[in-house]
């Protein structure tokens, strides 16, 4: 392990390495619930896309843990999901969801073609570091309010955007007891804070009625569901040379390319794995790893695969290297055969994981020029869009488009790549015509 990850370049050890990736998981297994539950709305089978949303994370990730050698994990993404399930088939385009699985296809086969061409590597180049810092903070804010939003410590509100939720009972009140507890042991330097609080608040949840236990403990332990009714199910030629099919496939690729640039944006300026260029050494290799995880969870039954905000849970716990994602990886496989055991855990427990991770992504804004109203802007924005828009993705958005914006306007058009430039027009162009 040392030898192949090198451990102690890193500053890190085995012992914290495999903490780390059992503390991503733990924030993000939630999916092995939430995707086969949405896509099951389509007509997908349960349990098939069960098995298929566990061994695509998996290959996903081992690809990340061997090949890009980052702690980084991949899961189907949450938004991706939702525009698969109710855009594409239950919303106004109706189409079957053979018909989305093909666009996922098709999406993940032009993301190898990118990464190979070292498209997305420009993108991801491109960002200045100004930005990629906002990302960092925009991400805490945005994995911040997941976990509150998903608790119920806030919700929807009559009359306002968003309201405090009941504290006082249930998952609500059990998330900021979490919060409470993870928050003291970071306090007294306890190694494993944040998987040690989820554990923690798990068992308090049982008296509370949150967490909820197995009618027979026995069922624990199960062979994993077959994939037959949703692997490999994707439409003919003619249908993927439609106009809906390109509209589908774009719509996938906007989406994910800036999710994924983002989050590893953030997570690895967190976790100080950019370069003194603001670079990330094997960006193409990470990114290569969610292409390979798309088109592995297309052909099992599940839509986009993209890198999980929730790595930076364990980034957060001192993982550096990809034994941290082998060890998510190896976590994914074990549950699928103990899927009834993973799903005790409710989003109250992880939720003050969440929001602690949060804080942690926040340290960057210090590194933000606000002096410059030219660099500053385009920060704020950036880290504000992210949790208003629910979107990693719209948030690099407007970021990027007031960047050039404003540069140009000052004169500066030195400071405006040639990629940032091309990047800002097509999502002018997208505002308009989508």
């Amino acid at each position: 392990m040392e030898k192949f990850f090198k451990l102690k370049e890193h500053n890190t050890d085995v012992k914290t390495e495999v903490l780390a990736g059992i503390t991503t998981f733990m924030t993000m297994a939630y999916i092995l619930v939430v995707n086969p539950g949405m896509l099951n709305s389509t007509g997908m089978d349960l349990g098939g896309v069960f098995t298929a949303t566990a061994l695509s994370s998996m290959i996903a990730t081992l690809v990340m843990a061997i090949y890009a050698k980052y702690p980084f994990a991949l899961a189907p993404g949450m938004g991706l999901n939702a525009f698969f399930a109710f855009s594409v088939v239950l919303g106004p385009m109706g189409k079957t969801w053979q018909f989305a699985l093909t666009a996922v296809l098709i999406e993940g086969i032009i993301f190898v073609l990118l990464s190979v061409v070292k498209a997305r590597e420009a993108i991801f180049e491109s960002i200045p570091l100004n930005l990629k810092n906002a990302v960092s903070v925009g991400i805490g804010l945005f994995i911040a309010f997941i976990g509150l939003s998903g608790a119920g410590i806030v919700k929807t509100g009559d009359g306002t955007i968003v309201a405090l939720g009941e504290l006082t009972s249930g998952a609500p009140l059990l998330a900021v007891i979490g919060i409470i507890i993870t928050g003291f042991l970071l306090a007294r330097n306890i190694k494993g804070a944040l998987l040690l609080g989820i554990v923690l608040t798990t068992i308090i949840g049982i008296p509370m009625g949150v967490t909820v236990l197995p009618e027979n403990f026995g069922t624990i332990v199960s062979l994993p569901p077959s994939v037959k009714d949703v692997a490999f199910k994707f439409v003919g030629f003619n249908e993927i040379f439609s106009f809906e099919m390109l509209i589908t496939v774009f719509t996938f690729l906007f989406v994910d390319i800036f999710d994924t640039v983002g989050t590893l944006a953030g997570v690895a300026t967190k976790a100080d794995m950019l370069d003194e260029n603001g670079k990330l050494p094997r960006v193409g290799a990470a990114l290569m790893a969610d292409s390979i995880g798309t088109i592995a969870g297309a052909c099992l039954g599940t839509s986009t695969v993209t890198t999980y905000v929730e790595s930076a849970s364990g980034v957060a716990e001192g993982g550096r290297t990809g034994l941290t994602s082998l060890t998510t990886a190896i976590m994914f496989g074990i549950a699928l055969f103990f899927a009834p055991l993973f799903t005790l855990v409710p989003t109250a427990a992880t939720a003050p994981a969440l929001v602690i991770v949060g804080l942690f992504m926040m340290s960057p804004i210090t590194k933000i020029n606000f002096d410059d109203y030219t660099e500053a802007i385009p920060a704020f924005l950036t880290i504000v869009i992210m949790p208003f828009a629910y979107s990693i993705a719209e948030g690099i958005v407007f970021g990027m488009i007031s960047y050039v914006v404003l540069k140009a306007m000052s004169g500066r058009y030195k400071e405006i790549s040639p990629v940032m430039l091309v990047l800002s027009l097509l999502f002018v162009l997208r505002f308009i015509f989508m």
